[in-house]
């Protein structure tokens, strides 16, 4: 159920109702600043709640509403309609990620391999207009004998990037265990497609302040994953980006996965949360990465998240996905051309044609 105020009610009014509201009926009441109102989200048992019993509590109050959805705080009508924004400060700037903001564009390799690889490739991905740059230390790999990331050591790595550059950091977190040295350099932690449904796992990420990337599952419905991202929210972590990377369908010859990129017109009708796309890992590709990350942005996401090497051949992980920097130079004049179109794009472009 949520509460919508009028505009310029007093902040003494909005704790006295919320106060009110909680007393009377056991609930949890939270405040939701928009561009425009300030909503009230009544979260627990509310079918005892008579909405009209409620609205007679101020003047001030101009809707009671219920949410109809499973998921209640990462609703669209949690904020009565608005979109939110995730600000993530950066050695550089403040990025902002949300639809009222120009799409940001994260770069990097699979995994973190040696310094000399990784901060040359950041500085490349910087030079090309990226916010982020993305990079394993911890890899989740369907088989016990591959190269499952340098962890710890990558870590630091990924710090000496960091310092480099000003590029804000987004790397996968796998274990609860490792969430204090993640958190440590991350600026944004990312939850991977396989640990969507380790709930314990989301809900150790809500109860911390860093940013959330949270990855699809492989075969997760839409519902699903919004429920994941629920198990976020609801440990205290309003800060969570969604990221489409593909899903499992029944025709893995020609992709890796299926993007699916319904999924931003679907998401923009049922959530706040910003959108990221990654069409790296939803073609698996190379070849494909460009139009799919194109359609992106045409169809309305938010971020990109785009695998870049300097030697994709050798890789330690995803190569055939993998740009190289000077593709990834051309890729992003190509976006700017359709990000200028929809009016989503203020990085630069290099020098040169498209």
């Amino acid at each position: 159920m949520i509460v919508v105020l009028k505009t310029g009610t007093p902040v003494d009014v909005i704790t006295q109702i919320s106060q009110e509201i909680s007393e009377t009926w056991g609930v949890t009441v939270e405040k939701s600043v928009g561009e425009h109102k300030v909503i009230l989200g009544i979260i627990g048992d509310t079918s005892a709640i008579d909405t009209l019993q409620v609205q007679e509590y101020s003047p001030w109050i101009q809707q009671v509403l219920r949410v109809q959805r499973p998921f209640k705080r990462v609703s669209r009508e949690f904020r009565n309609g608005e979109a939110s924004e995730v600000i993530v400060p950066t050695p550089n700037e403040r990025v902002y990620f949300g639809e009222h903001h120009p799409i940001v564009v994260v770069a990097g390799p699979c995994s973190v391999e040696n310094e000399a690889m990784i901060v040359e490739t950041a500085k490349r991905v910087k030079a090309a207009g990226a916010k982020f740059l993305r990079g394993g230390a911890y890899k989740p790999r369907t088989s016990p004998y591959a190269f499952q990331g340098y962890g710890e050591s990558a870590l630091d790595l990924l710090a000496a990037a960091r310092q480099a550059t000003g590029l804000g950091i987004i790397t996968e977190l796998m274990d609860a265990a490792d969430l204090p040295a993640v958190a440590n350099t991350a600026d944004i932690i990312q939850i991977g497609a396989r640990n969507m449904h380790n709930f314990s796992l989301l809900k150790k990420v809500g109860a911390q302040d860093k940013p959330v990337l949270l990855k699809r599952g492989m075969s997760a419905t839409i519902d699903e994953w919004l429920m994941a991202a629920e198990y976020i929210l609801a440990s205290g972590n309003p800060n969570v980006i969604l990221c489409e990377r593909g899903i499992r369908t029944f025709d893995g010859k020609y992709a890796r996965n299926t993007l699916d990129l319904s999924v931003l017109p679907v998401l923009r009708s049922l959530t706040h949360l910003p959108i990221m796309i990654d069409p790296s890992h939803g073609t698996g590709r190379s070849e494909y990465v460009a139009p799919m990350a194109m359609a992106a942005i045409a169809a309305g996401t938010d971020a990109l998240m785009i695998e870049v090497h300097p030697n994709p051949a050798k890789a330690l992980s995803d190569g055939p996905q993998s740009l190289t920097p000077d593709k990834f130079d051309r890729l992003t004049q190509e976006m700017s051309v359709i990000g200028k179109v929809v009016n989503r794009w203020s990085v630069p472009a290099l020098v040169g044609s498209v």
